[in-house]
This record gives C-alpha cells, sequence and structure tokens, in this order.
C-alpha cells in the first residue's frame, strides 16, 4: 500500500517503522524542519548533548520505548543516571523518591506512612483500571489516602496538571499513573533529539521518505479507498493515511469528517504548556535536586522547575546548567501572549527561593518554547468520549497522545498506539 503519516512525532515514526518492515510505501509529512514531535531538542554549538524543548526521561517501566530501541540495536545508548525528585512542605524541600525518604519527610506521621504504602500498594497491584473510571481522583483519592496526604501530594499535581479541570479528573488517570512509573528515569546518549534522528535515518534506510517543513493544509476523500493530501507543493492521493496531530488540528485538517466523529474531537480537553529553558553560569540547587514539584499554593509563579544538569552532567552542555521552568495552562492564560523577557521578568524574582545566591547575572542565556497541545485532560467515564483509531473515513487513522489513556503522555506510549495503529492498517 501506499501510506502517507502525517506527523513526525515518535508515534508517527514507530507507526512507519512497522509499516515499512512491512513492505508497504511510507512518506511522513512534518510540518516543522526537525522530527521528534513534542520530545524534540535543540542544541548550541558548545553543547555535546541537545536539550529537549519540553522536559523528556524515561522510566525503567517504559517497555514499549524500551523494547524498540532494543529492536533498532541501540540500547546501549540508554542510560539510567539516579536524579532526586522533592516536594514542597513549609517553605522548604524535601526528598520523596524513595521509602527511606518517605519515613524522614515532616509532612506524614506513621499512620499517614502506613495509609499512602497500603492504597499506593493496592493501586500498583490492581489490574483492572475500568471500576475507577467513574470516581474523580479527588473524591477517591480524598477518601483513601485521608485529607492531609491528599493536600501534600495529590492536590498540587492534579492542579498543577489540569488547571480549572483538575476536580473532574477520572481515577483512572491516576491509577495509570501509578501503575507504570517507577523512580529509576532514563535518557537517551546526546538527548531525545539524537533518538529522534537516528530513528529517522533508520526509517529512511528502509525507504521512508520524511517530508520536513511539509505541512499538510487539508485531508479529504478522494474516491472510496483513496485520500488526498494537500500541501503547497500540491494534491497527493494515498491507499491509507495515518494522523498523529492534535484533535484540534485533525478536525480542521479533515473538515469532510462525519459530524459525529468531529464533535467527538472538538469535546476533548487540553492543556498546553509554557517552558523557559535557562543556560545558568552556576549551579542552581546545591544540594543536587533534579525536579522540584511546586503547589500553587506556594506562590511560585510557574508548576515545575527542573534542573536537568542536576540528571545529566553540565560537562555535556558546556559546563552550562541546565534549568527548565515551566506550566501547564489552558490557552487564554497570559504566558501564551508574554515574550521571553516577560516571563523571565515574572520566573527569575522566585529562584533565591531555591537558592538564596542566585542572581539574574547567572543567566547566560535562555530560551521559549509554548504549545497549544501538551496534556490531555481526562474525564470521568473518559472511555466513552474517545474517538478510535479507525475513524468513519476508509483508510484515515488517528492516533494521538489523548488515546493512549487511561496512560500518561509520553514517548512510550506514543509508540505503542502509533505500532497498534500500524496494525490495524495492515488488518483492514
Amino acid at each position: 500500500m501506499k501510506i502517507a503519516i502525517i506527523g513526525a512525532g515518535i508515534g508517527g515514526m514507530a507507526a512507519a517503522y512497522d509499516l515499512a518492515r512491512a513492505g508497504h510505501q511510507v512518506a511522513i509529512y512534518e510540518a516543522a524542519d526537525y522530527v521528534g514531535g513534542l520530545s524534540s531538542g535543540f542544541k548550541e554549538p558548545h553543547w555535546e548533548w541537545s536539550v529537549e524543548r519540553y522536559y523528556h526521561h524515561w522510566f525503567a517501566s517504559d517497555q514499549h520505548i524500551l523494547n524498540l530501541i532494543d529492536e533498532l540495536g541501540l540500547r546501549e545508548k540508554v542510560v539510567f543516571p539516579r536524579p532526586y525528585t522533592v516536594v514542597y512542605h513549609h517553605e522548604r524541600f524535601y526528598p520523596l523518591d524513595s521509602p527511606l525518604a518517605a519515613l524522614t519527610f515532616p509532612g506524614f506521621n506513621f499512620f499517614d506512612m502506613a495509609r499512602f504504602g497500603l492504597v499506593t500498594t493496592y493501586l500498583r497491584y490492581l489490574s483492572r483500571w475500568q471500576p475507577l473510571e467513574r470516581y474523580t481522583a479527588v473524591s477517591w483519592l480524598r477518601r483513601w489516602y485521608g485529607t492531609r496526604l491528599y493536600i501534600a501530594l495529590v492536590e498540587p499535581l492534579l492542579m498543577g496538571k489540569f488547571g480549572p479541570h483538575y476536580q473532574e479528573v477520572t481515577m483512572a488517570w491516576f491509577w495509570a499513573r501509578t501503575k507504570a512509573r517507577t523512580t529509576r528515569l532514563g535518557t537517551y546518549e546526546g538527548g531525545f533529539q539524537a533518538f529522534a534522528d537516528t530513528f529517522a535515518d533508520k526509517l529512511r534506510r528502509l525507504g521512508v521518505e520524511i517530508r520536513l517543513s511539509t505541512p499538510a493544509s487539508r485531508l479529504s476523500q478522494f474516491s472510496a479507498w483513496e485520500l488526498t493530501i494537500e500541501t503547497s507543493a500540491g494534491p497527493e492521493r494515498w491507499d491509507r493515511c495515518l494522523v498523529t496531530v492534535s484533535p484540534t488540528r485533525f478536525a480542521h485538517l479533515a473538515p469532510d469528517l462525519p459530524a459525529q466523529y468531529q464533535s467527538d474531537l472538538l469535546s476533548l480537553k487540553s492543556m498546553g504548556a509554557v517552558t523557559v529553558v535557562l543556560a545558568l553560569k552556576h549551579q542552581l540547587s546545591t544540594e543536587g535536586y533534579y525536579w522540584y514539584n511546586i503547589p500553587k499554593s506556594a506562590g511560585f509563579p510557574f508548576l515545575i522547575l527542573v534542573e536537568h544538569t542536576n540528571f545529566i552532567p553540565a560537562s555535556k552542555f558546556g559546563d552550562d546548567h541546565i534549568v527548565y521552568i515551566g506550566d501547564y495552562l489552558e490557552l487564554e492564560h497570559e504566558y501564551f501572549q508574554l515574550s521571553k523577557e516577560e516571563l523571565l521578568d515574572r520566573f527569575l524574582p522566585s529562584l533565591p527561593r531555591i537558592n538564596p545566591k542566585f542572581t539574574p547575572d547567572w543567566v547566560r542565556d535562555g530560551w521559549l518554547f509554548r504549545t497549544n497541545y501538551a496534556q490531555p485532560v481526562p474525564l470521568v467515564d473518559h472511555s466513552k468520549n474517545l474517538p478510535p483509531i479507525q475513524t468513519p473515513v476508509a483508510g484515515l487513522y488517528f492516533a494521538s497522545m489523548s488515546q493512549v489513556y487511561p496512560w500518561d503522555r509520553g514517548t512510550n506510549f506514543a509508540v505503542a498506539l502509533g505500532r497498534e495503529a500500524a496494525r490495524l492498517m495492515m488488518q483492514e
């Protein structure tokens, strides 16, 4: 078959890999001039590694992406450093990523610890998520963790990720997060962009055509089993097409989709993301902390602070200390209109709360990245709202991170979804 894929993210490339190995003619349309999608990165001339535009890592349990890396013969390039994740409590940050750290965390008493351990163990060994889907995470976790644990650990996470929708998020999402994640975090030597570029090179050797800087402007059905993709170069016909962009973008790209399917796409809620990446002259966290979980109630003007060079050595970045500052936000938020300089005026005055010695002249350089589609919002009974991979249009398929539910978005489940889409295309 002659198959088109719209989007050169990791999911789209995973689908292309399986389709090309099965002997099909595959081309990928990508609007950007690079591959990798949301996991892509950038690189300064004096850096050995690239830095992701939006912070990424793998978990030791991410078998879909790690198995693909095994198939590509690249497993020796995957590394698992030991970073430290901390939570905020009474104007201080404390590690909370191991049993010992939890035992010494001042926000818990012994009863809290026992309750946390029992409920978390129950969730990790619970095999079926469907019964949890009818509960909100707020109601279920407040009841079983208790109010103190809920306020200390869960509410900051939900409020930060889902903003005004946090009280509507289904418990099935939280179950999946507990079930699938580990404290061991991994990355790829050279950065995620190095992996994406190597993967793209392997696809090209399999005959896949990757058309960078080629956005699709319209997708329509030409005949019962032919689809037309229009670009600035003109229309082209395909036997099958897999679309991997956001639901809203897909709805606008394919206006001939049936009305109900269009409505289902547009009803899916999601949050955007704003990230500022800083190159500092000095280490920000003197304790070597990597990931700071910051509750909105703490008064910081951002949700997440990640010191990447406490995960990967600063020597890989020309001795720059790389710090991410970011937030998940609705598209109407002012951060989507402010310039980099205006955002730095908001963010930098909070950094002395991390390190009292910090001054603005520590900043050597900074970069601003924004995306409209970063975090799907899974509501109660969310599985009933998801559009299927196989659309009502013959030969047209859709695979976005909204459909990895109940799992959380990321490259691991993007691979699983992309390969499932490829399987369905070949099965049909």
